[in-house]
C-alpha cells in the first residue's frame, strides 16, 4: 500500500493552515505535513512541528527563522529554511503530492505559481494569485498538468456543482451562470454613515466565520466578493456577466450553479472550511472533516438578497478592475492590502479603504501581464502609490479620520 501523501501546508499558522492540520491530523494513514510554513508566527509553527514533525518548516521572516531553529528540537528532524524563496522551493520540491497555498495576500504568488509549474495538486486558498496573475496560473496548470482544486468555500462549492467531463474535472456542459453568495459581513444592515465610522474591531467580527483580521476587513468591505467574482471568471473561464453576486446572511448555501434547463445546484453546509478543505486534500473521494452536519429543521429559513454597491464601493471597483485588465486586478489588490493594513492600524478610517483604491487604480498605468515580473513590478508601484496616498492623509489629519483629499 503506498503510503501517507505529502502536503505542503503553506501558511500553516493562519485560519486556513490550522484547519488543514485539522483535517490532516483525522487522517494520518493518507495525509502527512510534510512542510509548513509561516511569516514571523515562532510560536504557532514551533507547537506545530512539535505535533506534526513536518521534514521542513520554513520561516519567511530569517529572524524568526534563527529563533525557531535554536528552539527545535534536534532529534526531531525538521530542517528550518528561511526566506521567501524558500517557500517556492518547498512547493515545487519533488517529494511534494499536494501543496495547500494559504499564504495571505500577494505574497503568496510566487510559491503559488511553483507550485502549478511544478505539476502539483494545487489547493488554491490563496485568491490573490488568481486576481494577479490568473492567464500565468491557469496556463501553467495547463502545462504542467497540475490539478487546480479550489479551496473557497464559494469556489469549492461551484467545482462541486458543475458536470463532470474530462479527468473527472467539471466543465461547463449546459452551464448558464454561477452564482456567488457572499455573507454581507457584519456591516450588512448598517447605514452608509455608520459603515464609514466602523472600528477595526467591529470589521473583524464576522457574524458567521472564524478569519484572520485582513480577510475579515475584506469580507466587511465586500472587497473579497469582489476578488472572488475575478477568481470565479479565472477558475472556470467565464466572463464576469455570467458569475453573479448574491447576499446570504446565514452563510449555509456556498454558492450555486445554474444551467440552462432552468434548474439551479447549490452545495449547502455549515460554514466551516475543513468541509472544502477535506474535499480538496481527497478528491474525488469525500473523508470525514470533522464538521456537524446541517440540521435544515433548526435553520428554518434561508434568506437572499442583492448586494449594496453603493455602500460597499469595494465590490463596484473589484468589477472595474477586471474590466480594465491587464495589470489593473494586480493594482486593486495592492491598493486594497496597503489601505486594509492601514486601517487595522488605526491610521485611516474604515471609509477610506475604497478611496485609496479608486485613486490607486486612477494613478497607476496598467500592463500586459506577460511574465511574473511585470506583475510584481505592477504590484510594487501600487503599493508605493497607495502607501503615499495613506501618508498624505495621515500627515493631513494627524488622525485616522476622513477627508476630502480625493
Amino acid at each position: 500500500m503506498p503510503g501517507p501523501r505529502n502536503i505542503a501546508v503553506l501558511g500553516s499558522t493562519g485560519s486556513i493552515g490550522v484547519s488543514t492540520l485539522d483535517v490532516i491530523a483525522r487522517h494520518p494513514d493518507r495525509f502527512a505535513a510534510w512542510a509548513l510554513s509561516a511569516h514571523r508566527s515562532v510560536d504557532a509553527l514551533l507547537d506545530q512541528c512539535l505535533r506534526f514533525a513536518p521534514r521542513y518548516a520554513v520561516m519567511t521572516d530569517a529572524d524568526a527563522a534563527e529563533r525557531l531553529r535554536q528552539r527545535l528540537p534536534a532529534e526531531l528532524g525538521t530542517e528550518v529554511l528561511a526566506g521567501a524563496q524558500a517557500l517556492v522551493e518547498v512547493a515545487a520540491h519533488a517529494e511534494v503530492d499536494s501543496v495547500m497555498a494559504a499564504v495571505v495576500g500577494a505574497a503568496g504568488l510566487p510559491s503559488t505559481l511553483a507550485a502549478a509549474r511544478a505539476g502539483k495538486r494545487l489547493l488554491l486558498a490563496n485568491k490573490e494569485s488568481l486576481v494577479m496573475a490568473g492567464h500565468l496560473l491557469m496556463q501553467a496548470a495547463r502545462d504542467s498538468g497540475a490539478l487546480l482544486l479550489p479551496i473557497d468555500s464559494e469556489h469549492n462549492a461551484i467545482f462541486q456543482c458543475l458536470p463532470a467531463c474530462e479527468r473527472g474535472l467539471p466543465g461547463l456542459a449546459g452551464v448558464d451562470k454561477v452564482l456567488l453568495t457572499a455573507s454581507g459581513g457584519p456591516f450588512r444592515t448598517w447605514s452608509a454613515e455608520a459603515i464609514a465610522a466602523a472600528t477595526p474591531d467591529q470589521a473583524c467580527a464576522h457574524p458567521n466565520w472564524s478569519m484572520g483580521r485582513k480577510i475579515s476587513v475584506d469580507s466587511a468591505t465586500l472587497m473579497n466578493k469582489g476578488l472572488e467574482l475575478i477568481e470565479a471568471c479565472w477558475l472556470f473561464d467565464l466572463p464576469p456577466e455570467r458569475v453573479e453576486i448574491v447576499v446570504h446572511p446565514e452563510s449555509i448555501v456556498h454558492s450555486l450553479v445554474q444551467y440552462a434547463d432552468g434548474s439551479v445546484l447549490a452545495q449547502l453546509g455549515n460554514p466551516d472550511m475543513r468541509t472544502p478543505i477535506a474535499y480538496g486534500l481527497a478528491w474525488p473521494e469525500r473523508i470525514d472533516a470533522g464538521v456537524a452536519p446541517l440540521d435544515l429543521v433548526s435553520l428554518a429559513r434561508l434568506n437572499f438578497e442583492a448586494p449594496d454597491e453603493t455602500r460597499f464601493p469595494c465590490l463596484r471597483l473589484a468589477r472595474e478592475a477586471l474590466a480594465l485588465g491587464g495589470t489593473a486586478m494586480a493594482i486593486c489588490n495592492a491598493a486594497n492590502e496597503v489601505a486594509v493594513e492601514a486601517f487595522l492600524a488605526a491610521r485611516i478610517g474604515f471609509g477610506t479603504i475604497p478611496r485609496i483604491i479608486e485613486a490607486t487604480l486612477a494613478r497607476v498605468a496598467v500592463e500586459e501581464p506577460v511574465s511574473l515580473a511585470v506583475v510584481e513590478a505592477a504590484d510594487d508601484r501600487a503599493r508605493h502609490c497607495a502607501a503615499e496616498l495613506v501618508g498624505q492623509l495621515v500627515s493631513r489629519n494627524g488622525a485616522a479620520r476622513e477627508s476630502t483629499w480625493i
